[in-house]
């Protein structure tokens, strides 16, 4: 990661620098002591992160992210400050804020914030070029009718869940729901489903069951990735597409409100999984595309 620091005290600047070098962090790539030096180098050279100060001479935090955001930087901004206003802290956070640094600077903070901001950074990054990749194809494809592996690998995607290794087994629920013609009667229970597509598989009763249980636990484990990966596309961007349409209609919303908040406080308890939610509203979408 790229970083440019703007801070009208020296000692902070270099203090954060220190820190970025010496805990691997990235590089300093300039800096300066007021907003109005910062903004000229900053949309020259571009770099990944802004670590601003909110309150500096000759132009203050918020007022130098504007200016720079109307010159179309497209970067992060982590604001330093230890103003602790909630005004104003809310208003840093409307105009594109990440994340708040707290003076006097602390070693384990920075760190901490930095890496958070990055991971985010890559995955949201990871998921554009997806995308990106994906798109080259939809030229080629676009007369050929998808078929329904095709529509759910497709949604598995956008939840960046595709390549998890509970996404096939999802992918043989849908399909064997298809085919036996569940459209109007209530879905059977989701043991009964386990078992038939364990069956593809194993033969004896024995061996059915063994791979019932893994797959009740892949599913899991990929329904809770899919969460994870949208409650980070949540705090990078709560206005993302994905994280709009699919958040609040295969999940229990506040699960991924509470994941969001577990995310920014590090926290390691786990979320409450509904895998019966999420393989009925993934099936009704299904059955909407192909019929």
């Amino acid at each position: 990661m790229r970083y440019f620091i703007v801070d009208d005290d020296r000692a902070s600047r270099k203090m954060l620098s220190t820190i970025i070098n010496e805990s691997e962090l990235g590089s300093v790539i300039g800096e300066a002591s007021n907003g109005q030096d910062a903004i000229p180098q900053i949309l020259a050279i571009q770099p990944d992160f802004v670590l601003i100060d909110l309150l500096m001479p000759k132009l203050d935090g918020i007022t130098t992210i504007e200016k720079l955001r109307e010159n179309l930087y497209e970067g992060h901004f982590i604001m330093i400050s230890q103003v602790v206003n909630k005004e104003m802290v809310a208003q840093s956070y409307e105009k594109g804020i990440e994340f708040f640094i707290h003076k006097p600077i602390n070693k384990i903070e920075v760190e901490t914030v930095l890496r958070k901001t990055e991971e985010q950074y890559r995955l949201k990054n990871s998921i554009l070029a997806i995308r990106q990749s994906l798109s080259h194809f939809a030229e080629d494809k676009k007369h050929v009718k998808k078929t329904s592996r095709d529509h759910v690998q497709s949604i598995l995607n956008d939840m960046g869940i595709v390549g998890e290794v509970g996404s096939e087994d999802i992918t043989n629920i849908i399909e064997l729901l298809l085919m036996d013609k569940y459209k109007i009667s209530p879905l059977p229970p989701l043991k009964e489903l386990y078992e038939k597509v364990a069956s593809l598989t194993k033969s004896t009763a024995d061996d059915i069951v063994k791979e019932s249980k893994a797959i009740e636990q892949r599913i899991r484990r990929t329904i809770l990735a899919a969460m994870i990966n949208l409650a980070n596309l949540g705090i990078v961007d709560y206005t993302n597409s994905e994280f709009e349409y699919y958040a609040p209609r295969y999940f229990d919303f506040t699960e991924i409100r509470s994941l969001m908040r577990q995310i920014e406080e590090n926290d390691q308890r786990k979320a409450k999984v509904n895998i019966k939610k999420f393989i009925q509203v993934l099936f009704a979408e299904i059955i909407s595309k192909v019929d």
